[in-house]
């Protein structure tokens, strides 16, 4: 006998093609089996140990998360239902040139403190790995769904160069194409950059291209989080297009959005960029989220110049008057490039997370809206925020444009990616809401994409680009990751307001063919394991 059975169900495979009526039979962690109901005519039907009816649910691939910040949730949370209750299988790690390997003793204090706002300080971690094959064993030992992992760029330029603004020695770039290589033989499915966040900002094109060389040497992609989404967005979209080329390398665009109000309507003169791109040849892809506000952490709106030598210096200069005054002026007056290029408007900054508890009634509130409390001006009160914490505040930017995320999301090339930061009390809805508002947002109520299209966006494509060859498919042979969901009642449940809340509609999750997500409850199961890099064909 099989292990499962799920008969019935209506079929969304992840191609895009029309959904179909079938059974779909589960052994051994992988599909092995698929009676389609014209085909079941007339036949004896399956039989499996175990019968799951699934009349009125649709069956599709498990959901591939393109953009995740879960690199220490996973380790820290098993449960982990804010990803495995919508149905996501895979996440994606490393994201925006910062995570946790490859380190060495020197540098990862000074990691976890650059990216606390994303993921806490770690202090109820054990960082028993340095490099990334070690932090992939370490998820190995059983997490809640599946990760792949980005080799993060900042993070190797802080551990050959540091944090300062220079460009590195070319005994410096060939230890970063070193490491680099090193994190794709383990496994890393390609490289990350944030090319506004400190120190990948500080890599020059001419390095980015050599580093990208060896991605592409390797069978990887490139994930840029580029230089700007504010003014000058397009441009810093044209250059990556442009060093990917010269490099060789996959470019995967990092949530792909249009933001500020510079930006409002633009979306079709990035899509027509894009598609020029692709009419001569570039191997693209991007990803982004269903929502119109960003998330990040406030530390990342300074200027450049105010976070060179590492989050220490960065308190140092927060802590003095006259060079605190010279960041206000950058942000406020002349739009620093930690903010996209455009003055910062304290209207449109939420304080989402804190990590001293003691600051908790900031949460919820913009930066104004505090500052007008207390009767003093937003960047006093930022400033207090930023040092009080020792930069941890994450936030949310409501600086984005519903009609340039629909635009994008319709594009051949588009994934899901929910960018979701899960610090904070009161973390950014996409965080837990994603993919269910994917298909109860965009395909039920608003019809910009057709069902089949959208599970295809959100399954078989990301799963192409991540060259996993038995995944992202509802396909005899494939690995059981697979989700079952009512087309009628999903939906995210989760809000700005109340961003926890699970959804809705998503009763079953499969990963390896055993349920995480049983009758709408998490179970016990903890499925996932790292996902590595399939090797180059040779």
């Amino acid at each position: 006998m099989e292990d499962l059975v799920i008969r019935d169900a209506d079929v969304v495979d992840g191609t895009g093609a029309d959904s179909y009526r079938a059974d779909v039979v589960v052994d051994g962690g992988r599909i092995v089996s698929i009676v389609k109901e014209a085909a079941a005519a007339g036949c004896q039907r399956p039989k499996a140990v175990r019968e799951l009816d699934a009349e009125g649910l649709v069956l599709s691939p498990g959901f591939i998360d393109m953009h995740a910040h879960s690199d220490l949730a996973l380790l820290r949370d098993p449960d982990h239902s804010a990803k495995a209750a919508q149905g996501v299988t895979l996440e994606v790690l490393g994201q925006d040139g910062l995570s946790y390997a490859p380190v060495d003793d020197r540098t990862l204090d000074g990691v976890r403190r650059s990216v606390a706002g994303w993921n806490g300080s770690g202090d109820d971690i054990d960082f028993d790995w340095r490099s990334v094959g070690e932090y992939l064993d370490r998820l190995d030992r059983g997490i809640a769904v599946n990760a792949a992992y980005l080799v993060p760029q900042g993070t190797v330029r802080a551990l050959v160069v540091g944090w300062d603004d220079r460009e590195a020695t070319p005994a410096e770039l060939d230890r970063m194409r070193q490491l680099v290589a090193e994190g794709l033989e383990q496994g890393a499915v390609g490289m990350s950059s944030g090319l506004t966040y400190t120190p990948g900002m500080y890599a020059r094109n001419a390095e980015l291209t050599e580093l990208c060389r060896v991605v592409a040497a390797h069978g990887g992609y490139y994930c840029p989080h580029h230089r700007s989404y504010g003014a000058g967005a397009l441009e810093a979209y044209a250059e990556m297009v442009e060093l990917s080329r010269q490099a060789g390398c996959p470019l995967h665009l990092a949530h792909a959005t249009m933001n500020f109000g510079v930006n409002e309507g633009r979306a079709p003169e990035l899509l027509a960029l894009l598609d020029d791109a692709l009419a001569a040849g570039a191997d693209l892809t991007l990803d982004t989220y269903p929502y119109t506000a960003g998330c990040t952490t406030l530390v990342a709106l300074l200027p450049s110049w105010a976070s060179e030598g590492g989050p220490r210096e960065i308190l140092r200069r927060l802590t003095d008057d006259g060079t605190a005054e010279r960041i206000r002026h950058d942000l406020e007056t002349v739009g620093s490039d930690g903010c996209h290029g455009v003055p910062v408007d304290w209207d449109t900054v939420e304080i989402s997370g804190v990590d001293a508890p003691g600051l908790g009634e900031y949460v919820g509130r913009t930066v104004r809206e505090s500052a007008a409390l207390r009767g003093e001006t937003p960047w006093t009160t930022a400033r207090r925020l930023l040092v009080e914490d020792r930069l941890a505040p994450a936030i949310l930017q409501h600086v984005g444009h519903e009609e340039n995320v629909r635009a994008i999301m319709r594009h051949r090339v588009h994934t899901g990616g929910s960018d979701g930061i899960l610090q904070g009390a009161k973390p950014h809805p996409r965080a837990y809401g994603t993919f269910p508002r994917y298909l109860g947002e965009y395909v039920r109520e608003s019809g910009v994409l057709s069902l089949e299209e959208c599970v295809a966006h959100l399954t078989g494509r990301p799963a192409a680009r991540l060259r996993l060859p038995d995944r992202g498919l509802v396909r005899e042979g494939h690995r059981a990751d697979l989700v079952l969901f009512d087309p009628r009642t999903v939906a995210a449940g989760s809000s700005y307001d109340a961003p926890r809340t699970p959804p809705t509609g998503i009763p079953y999750v499969l990963i390896d063919g055993r349920f995480v997500i049983e009758d709408g409850r998490r179970t016990d199961v903890l499925a996932g394991r790292a996902v590595r890099r399939s090797p180059v064909a040779g």
